[in-house]
């Protein structure tokens, strides 16, 4: 049997929950295959690897006809089929990926007009419209005729947000995209102030001593929400967290970043900084 194939880009903050999986297991860099789809140019969007997962999202795990199209689903296969067991999920997965607690639309929200033209300047402008080109080159491809419904939801979709970007929005349309990101902000906060220290183990990870799958989840989604609260600058993650949300951490957190960051694992993932 051929070695699975893991599909996955190094900023995507769902991606590197495999990628903290695969090292905390005990994988070996010959275990598995990584093809690199890079979202910033919305290679995701390409017939081809739409006919891989037709979601067009990272991660995604091919292993011989099975392909797994979402975060949880590949990070489940890598646990039960792991050199190393840990403990394995629970329904604090769920959770952590609702999607009021998004972590990917808190890199494009803006909360006023100069947030709006501070990112439209920055990588989020870049984002949003090589998305948006990558969407009619792809969708216009002889090949691409089976995935014209997943065009027709996503143009219109990242066209909206493009519109924002590109100065062309109603007034009526940006006030409700501020209040959209202000509501989005605010979830964030309260989860992460009140919410998430009373779900944290006494422990020291959810998996014990050593991080179980839960963690693997956690500590990506922690790790982007403490980029963008730092802008994207501030790399002391405890510190960007507390400046951008604008609180305190309860020490729960604070003991739970520390044990994440002084691994191998976390710090090979993150080599880059945070993403």
């Amino acid at each position: 049997m051929s070695k699975p194939v893991l599909y996955t880009f190094p900023l995507s903050v769902w991606a590197s929950v495999p990628e903290l999986a695969i090292r905390e297991l005990g994988y070996t860099p010959d275990d598995i295959e990584r093809k690199i789809i890079d979202l910033v140019q919305g290679e995701n969007f390409a017939p081809a690897f739409l006919n891989i997962n037709p979601k067009g999202t990272l991660p995604t795990i091919a292993v011989g006809d099975q392909n797994y199209t979402n975060t949880t689903d590949v990070t489940s296969y890598l646990v039960k089929h792991a050199p190393k067991p840990v403990k394995p999920g629970s329904a604090f997965i769920v959770k952590i990926h609702e999607d009021k607690y998004d972590p990917n639309f808190p890199l494009l929200l803006a909360r006023s007009d100069e947030e709006l033209q501070q990112k439209a300047s920055t990588f989020a402008g870049d984002f949003v419209r090589n998305r948006q080109d990558a969407l009619g080159r792809h969708s216009a491809q002889s090949n691409s005729a089976q995935h014209q419904a997943f065009y027709d939801s996503k143009l219109p979709q990242n066209g909206s947000l493009f519109s924002l970007y590109q100065g062309n929005a109603s007034d009526h349309d940006k006030q409700a995209f501020f209040q959209q990101s202000i509501a989005h902000f605010s979830t964030l906060r309260q989860f992460i102030s009140n919410e998430l220290p009373e779900l944290l183990p006494n422990t020291t990870f959810f998996g014990g001593s050593d991080p179980g799958e839960d963690d693997f989840h956690l500590a990506a989604w922690l790790a982007r929400i403490a980029f963008v609260a730092g802008d994207g600058k501030e790399q002391h993650g405890l510190r960007a967290l507390e400046n951008g949300l604008g609180i305190k951490l309860h020490p729960k957190i604070a003991a739970y970043w520390g044990a994440w960051s002084s691994r191998k694992s976390w710090q090979e993932v993150y080599a880059e900084g945070l993403h």
